[in-house]
């Protein structure tokens, strides 16, 4: 499923999200992100981490305040990237 994430360090992403649930431990990275795009304040999406090529990467769900539906028009920028 493709979400927008807003993280507690302010950062704000849309991603693929594949939630592990009880397949991990206690406070282990719970949350695989799969092609993450940053959303910029003017909507541009710049892949995320830039430090790295890795496309697919976990998160622990801790470090997220909330999850929600893009919008539509972030929705096809991302389908546009990422096909």
């Amino acid at each position: 499923m493709i979400k927008c994430l807003i993280l507690k360090n302010g950062v704000n992403l849309i991603s693929e999200i594949i939630e592990l649930g009880d397949e991990v431990d206690s406070g282990e990275p719970d949350c695989r992100l799969v092609n993450p795009f940053q959303i910029s304040s003017n909507e541009e999406l710049n892949r995320w981490p830039t430090f790295t090529d890795q496309r697919s990467l976990m998160i622990s769900s801790e470090s997220v305040i909330t999850i929600v539906e893009p919008s539509q028009s972030i929705h096809d920028k991302y389908k546009g990237l990422v096909l």
